[in-house]
């Protein structure tokens, strides 16, 4: 089948890879002409046979909006837009909506598999109607993992993505959790290989993974870790998810402190330490730090 791609960075760009792997034509639009297959959204649009399928690849928010705004002006009754960037799922209902009133079928995707897709294939939650999944399933078959699993048709319009963002909460929990570990590994005087430690649960553990997989990956790189900065980004599904615990009423104790683990971590001088460390001098005299 034809293929609309909007957006060839770190992601677009491989799947637009995978996809020509798999047999189909795929048109790839993006702002940076070096990557791009043609030079506008009005070229890519008009390049592709009706019915047209549309993926959009883009940073959520604005972006995503301002991009299917354009695609409801051009595209035609019939046609079908994929939203397989991170956006946030209660947005989808608005952004099918309004291709609706045009005629036009909507789909939200949400992916997994960062720079190994290529090789290994992407984890695929998407929701919609099923006459409009059914327009897109040979594109979720090239981009899928070979095997049984892999891809899910998780429900209605939003359900790719709300399935998505509880993927990464998820994630932020295990991550978390290995890095805790391993912290405490790297404090016991007793322990005197922590790498291979680590190594060593890769096989026959109840926690062997692929998070697990790609830590030893970067201790084999820098063994303690020595060249990075303790600091990590929360880049918005984390919080969606607490977010939406607390909509819904199920306690994340898990989750939501690793959420605001990241948070720690991006305080050079937690302001919340200050006031911990002085009321450790005041009730027992413990010593502090002068400011810097």
């Amino acid at each position: 089948m034809e293929l609309g791609l909007v957006g060839l960075g770190k992601m677009g760009g491989n799947m637009r890879e995978r996809i020509r792997r798999g047999g189909h034509t795929v048109i790839g639009y993006d702002r940076n002409p070096e990557v791009s297959d043609v030079a506008s959204l009005e070229e890519l649009v008009g390049r592709l046979s009706g019915p047209r399928v549309v993926w959009v690849m883009v940073p959520a928010g604005e972006a995503t909006q301002q991009t299917i705004d354009e695609l409801g002006e051009l595209l035609s009754p019939g046609d079908l837009v994929v939203d397989g960037g991170n956006s946030r799922w209660n947005e989808d209902e608005k952004h099918a909506g309004e291709l609706a009133s045009k005629g036009i079928g909507f789909v939200d995707c949400g992916v997994s598999g960062g720079v190994w897709g290529l090789e290994n294939g992407y984890a695929l939650m998407y929701g919609g109607d099923t006459e409009h999944v059914a327009m897109v399933q040979p594109v979720f078959d090239a981009l899928k993992p070979e095997g049984t699993f892999g891809a899910v048709h998780a429900g209605k319009v939003g359900a790719g993505h709300f399935a998505k963002m509880v993927h990464n909460g998820v994630e932020y929990a295990m991550m978390q959790a290995f890095a805790e570990g391993w912290e405490l590994l790297e404090a016991a005087d007793a322990v005197t290989d922590v790498r291979e430690v680590f190594r060593s649960w890769q096989e026959g553990t109840v926690i062997r993974s692929w998070l697990l997989d790609l830590a030893v990956k970067a201790l084999d790189d820098d063994e303690h870790l020595d060249k990075l900065r303790g600091i990590a980004k929360d880049s918005g599904e984390g919080r969606w998810t607490v977010e939406a615990a607390i909509d819904n009423g199920v306690p994340l104790p898990a989750i939501t402190a690793s959420l605001f683990a990241r948070f720690s971590s991006q305080q050079e001088d937690s302001p919340q330490m200050k006031m911990i460390a002085a009321l450790r001098n005041q009730f027992g005299g413990h010593a502090v730090e002068g400011a810097k």
